[in-house]
């Protein structure tokens, strides 16, 4: 840097000197002057005036980039971009091939009509059912008999089923009980009561389950509980099974048939466990029985249940029956099965 300073400082002593210099005479040395500052004037061509400032420039421009520091870059700008509404791509429906993270594989559509086929051919309503097996599930007797049977559900207990039981023998009909295991093993007298004063027995199950909530095994380990249980009371294994709430499946039904059973349903229901009165109960019968009829009551139910209006309507239900021809028989004798095994 000291050396361009020295350099341009001799270059503008000798100028100095130069034009200090006398031309022959004053009129030389005014042109001369005047041609000088002219040459100053014209710009780079001009001579040693222009030489001296664009030394001077240099050395300046030198200067300044030892003593300051460079100056930052500017960041560089950041480019905007305007958000834009996602085209939607178009949906497919997934395959067996298509694999998701964390989700199983979808089942082909054959596999799927395979599996509700399957589901469809397992579930039969209780008219399917009957349709599908006249010979093992039973609602009614022949038409042709002018007979009616009445059954009593969900006994024995202490409380109804002896009120049932006097009036029977008052009117002297033959009735059909369907008893529950657990029940019978807790009132064995009213069980053997039953048996001797000549009505017939059927299987109810042990505790009141729903069928159709059971397995097969779960189904038969009921029956089979409450027939042991009323093999050894009533002396004999009822042939005849009533499912509680009517409710029965398919396999189920085929399990009974292979072991010698047969279901029995009802077509007449007298509604008596919704605790109804006399005149109710006696309407839901005598309204609906025609010949062959197979009719629905309650000898005993749950605690908060009233049977009274049982008891009290069924005196009238058996003489208006017998009123109009009917006889009054078991549900053995109706469908003209033994009533054990």
């Amino acid at each position: 840097m000291k050396r361009i300073i020295g350099i341009a400082l001799s270059c503008f002593i000798a100028a100095g000197c130069q034009a200090a210099v006398p031309g022959p005479g004053a009129g030389e040395g005014e042109a001369a002057q005047n041609t000088a500052e002219s040459a100053a004037d014209r710009g780079p061509a001009g001579g040693a005036p222009d030489r001296l400032r664009l030394a001077a420039e240099t050395a300046e421009r030198e200067r300044s980039k030892s003593e300051s520091p460079p100056a930052p870059t500017p960041p560089a700008p950041v480019e905007t971009v305007q958000p834009v509404d996602p085209v939607p791509a178009p949906q497919s429906r997934p395959t067996a091939r298509t694999k998701r993270s964390g989700e199983a594989k979808a089942p082909s559509v054959s596999v799927q009509k395979s599996q509700t086929n399957a589901a469809a051919g397992k579930k039969l309503t209780i008219s399917q059912l009957r349709a599908k097996y006249p010979d093992v599930f039973k609602v009614s007797g022949t038409s042709k008999e002018k007979n009616i049977a009445l059954t009593f559900d969900d006994g024995p207990d202490e409380r109804f089923t002896p009120q049932v039981l006097d009036v029977l023998k008052a009117y002297g009909v033959k009735a059909t009980f369907f008893l529950l295991g657990k029940k019978a093993e807790a009132h064995p007298a009213v069980v053997k009561r039953i048996i001797r004063e000549g009505h017939a027995i059927g299987n109810h199950s042990y505790r009141h389950p729903l069928f159709t909530k059971l397995s097969v095994e779960q189904f038969a380990a009921e029956i089979e509980q409450t027939e042991l249980t009323l093999n050894g009371l009533a002396g004999y294994k009822p042939k005849l099974i009533r499912p509680p709430y009517g409710e029965i499946t398919e396999g189920q039904l085929q399990w009974a048939n292979r072991h010698g059973y047969i279901v029995v349903n009802w077509n007449v229901d007298s509604l008596d466990w919704k605790s109804l009165g006399e005149q109710q109960v006696s309407g839901n019968i005598l309204g609906h029985t025609k010949a062959g009829a197979i009719v629905l009551q309650h000898s005993a139910g749950g605690d908060s249940q009233d049977l009274s209006g049982t008891v009290k309507a069924l005196p009238s239900i058996i003489m208006k029956l017998r009123e109009q021809g009917y006889g009054l028989v078991t549900v053995p004798e109706l469908l003209h099965l033994p009533k054990s095994k």
